[in-house]
C-alpha cells in the first residue's frame, strides 16, 4: 500500500482503535478522517486514500469491532456515543489543533452525522461529507413527518425505504443474525456480488466484522426511532448519493434543510458501496 502506515491508539475507554495513515506527515496539508460502514473496515477506502493523499493527509481507522481494533463483547458498547467518542479520540490525536475534512459511508455516516451535531466536537470538523448513511434522528423525523402530515408520495417513499431495509428486523435476532453472518456471508463480497460487484480482497477478518458489526443495529436503532433528538448542525454538510443504492434510498436525504444550514447533494448513478465502483467520482467531490 503506497505511502501508508499504520498505528495503534488506545482511547480513555481502554478501546485500541487500528489507524491508517496515507501522506507525507512533513507536508502542511489539511488531514481528511475516512470513516467506515458495516460490515467493511478501514481498507474498503483504500483506492481513494491514495488517489488524494497528494493534497490530504488522509487518515482511516477500522471501528470497535472491526478489522485489528478492539471487539468490545456487550452489545451496549456500540451505541453511538461511544463510536462518537472514538471518532474524537482519532482527530484529537491525529490533528490536535486543526480542524479535519470528514467523510463517513453508510455506518461510518451515521456515527458522523451525530459527531457534527453533538457538542464534543465543536470547531473540530471544517466539513464532512456522507454516503449512504443518514442521521438516525433525523431518519425518524423524516418518517413521522411523511407519515403524519407528507403526501402520498411521501408515504410511497417511506414504504421503498422500509422494503430496503429489512435486514434491520433480520439483526436485532441475535443468535440469527451472528450464525448467518458465520455460516453464510462468511465471504460477504461474495454474497453480495449479484446485487454489486465489489473490487475488494478478501482480508482476515472478513466474517468477525459481519458477526460483531451487527450490534450497531441492535445498540442504537429501536432508541433513536422511537426517541429521537432535533440535531443541528453548521458545519458545511455534501450528500454523495449513490442512486442505485439497495439499501439507503436517496428520500432518506430530503428536507435536510431543516436541520443543516449548508448542504449540497450529489447523485452519482451507482450503488451502495460507491467508493468501491467509482473511487474516481467520489474523489473529485472531496478534492
Amino acid at each position: 500500500m503506497r505511502n501508508m502506515k499504520t498505528l495503534h491508539l488506545s482511547t480513555a475507554t481502554d478501546i485500541t482503535l487500528a489507524v491508517r495513515i496515507w501522506g507525507d506527515d512533513n507536508i502542511l496539508a489539511p488531514t481528511l478522517v475516512m470513516v467506515h460502514g458495516f460490515p467493511d473496515n478501514s481498507l474498503v477506502w483504500q483506492t481513494i486514500a491514495e488517489q488524494l493523499s497528494t493534497i490530504f493527509r488522509v487518515v482511516a481507522y477500522d471501528v470497535r469491532g472491526a478489522g485489528d481494533s478492539s471487539i468490545p463483547k456487550a452489545t451496549s458498547a456500540y451505541k453511538i456515543r461511544y463510536l462518537v467518542e472514538d471518532l474524537a479520540a482519532v482527530i484529537n490525536a491525529v490533528s490536535p489543533t486543526e480542524a479535519i475534512h470528514l467523510i463517513g459511508h453508510d455506518w461510518g455516516a451515521i456515527q458522523c452525522w451525530e459527531a457534527v451535531t453533538t457538542p464534543l466536537l465543536a470547531g473540530r470538523i471544517a466539513s464532512f461529507t456522507s454516503i449512504s448513511g443518514p442521521s438516525l434522528d433525523h431518519a425518524a423525523y423524516w418518517m413521522r413527518q411523511g407519515l403524519t402530515q407528507g403526501s402520498m408520495d411521501d408515504k410511497r417513499k417511506i414504504l421503498n425505504q422500509l422494503i430496503h431495509s429489512w435486514y434491520i428486523a433480520a439483526f436485532h435476532f441475535p443468535l440469527a443474525s451472528q450464525l448467518t453472518w458465520r455460516v453464510a456471508f462468511n465471504k460477504w463480497p461474495q454474497v453480495f456480488s449479484p446485487i454489486q460487484a465489489l473490487n475488494l480482497e478478501d482480508f482476515p477478518t472478513q466474517a468477525s466484522d459481519g458477526h460483531h458489526g451487527v450490534k450497531l443495529y441492535r445498540a442504537n436503532f429501536i432508541e433513536r426511532l422511537f426517541k429521537p433528538q432535533p440535531r443541528h448542525t453548521t458545519v458545511p454538510i455534501q450528500l454523495v448519493i449513490p442512486t442505485q443504492d439497495k439499501f439507503v434510498t436517496p428520500a432518506l436525504f430530503d428536507y435536510l434543510g431543516q436541520w443543516a444550514s449548508r448542504v449540497w447533494r450529489h447523485e452519482i448513478d451507482a450503488d451502495h458501496w460507491v467508493q468501491l465502483s467509482h473511487p474516481a467520482e467520489v474523489s473529485a467531490y472531496i478534492r
